[in-house]
């Protein structure tokens, strides 16, 4: 079996890090495909926790911008598969892991925007190119694609479905769609409706997803959202899990939850 988790940590602080730490120590998933990450301490020591644990870490850190990592305890077989550089670089994680049949795993953090032209286009270009991307790696990568992360977009038949949103951003998920990829969760549960990120007006929104390529559809077992990380205060989305059945190497990896040099609580 393999499984990988995605969450928002949200540019957690030194202090939040620990505890998002601590919680994905307990987690069983073989990969984490963390978003929202940055430049500062909190991503830094998370990271490094993870390294010296033994873990593969891949993460393109942009100063002053936000991104992608993966964390990995099946070893990477390529670090650099043919995905083309996209428009920020920073926001996308890639490698192809020892699975078998081989998984290409890529941590995805579109950005947000509001409704100044600037970050509208910004965010529109970094999707375009994106997709684009996609288009262009060879069939047998993104047959056996597992995409994940938060794409601050929320799909056409989305309950309730919020003004606001552009058409290229609902053409995103039409176009991975396209692409061959299927909603893990739609697969699972096709006719719920959960929000992976909650509004200061309390209106709730599917930001976070995974999506696996059309050779890897068949194998989802189970996924699920899991809230307990906003419960919990760990960072403001819900993780998001899935379980493929295809068989993994395992790295061996130490205990992580010893290794914290500050008390987690």
């Amino acid at each position: 079996m393999f499984s990988v988790l995605t969450v928002n940590i949200g540019a957690a602080s030194r202090d939040r890090a620990e505890r998002m730490l601590g919680w994905l120590a307990s987690r069983p998933e073989h990969v984490f495909l963390l978003t929202e990450t940055s430049a500062g301490t909190g991503t830094t020591y998370l990271l490094d926790q993870f390294r010296q644990a033994g873990w593969a870490v891949i993460n393109t850190p942009d100063v002053g911008d936000r991104g992608a990592a993966l964390v990995s305890r099946i070893p990477v077989v390529d670090q650099a598969p043919p995905l083309r550089e996209v428009a920020i670089p920073g926001r996308v994680a890639a490698a192809l892991l020892d699975t078998r049949p081989a998984t290409y795993v890529v941590a995805l953090y579109v950005p947000s925007r509001d409704r100044s032209q600037a970050k509208t286009e910004r965010k529109q270009r970094f999707i375009g190119s994106v997709v684009d991307a996609l288009a262009e790696l060879p069939a047998h990568y993104r047959d056996h694609l597992v995409l994940g992360g938060d794409y601050n977009v929320i799909t056409r038949t989305h309950r309730p479905l919020h003004s606001g949103f552009l058409p290229f951003e609902f053409a995103f998920l039409d176009a991975l769609q396209e692409h061959g990829l299927a909603d893990a969760h739609d697969q699972c549960q096709p006719d719920s409706q959960p929000y992976s990120w909650i509004g200061r007006t309390g209106d709730g929104y599917r930001y976070d997803y995974l999506h696996v390529g059309k050779a890897l559809a068949d194998r989802i077992s189970s996924c699920a959202y899991l809230h307990e990380t906003r419960d919990q205060a760990l960072t403001d989305h819900a993780a998001q899990t899935l379980t493929l059945n295809i068989d993994a190497t395992i790295l061996d990896t130490g205990d992580i939850a010893e290794r914290r040099d500050i008390p987690l609580f």
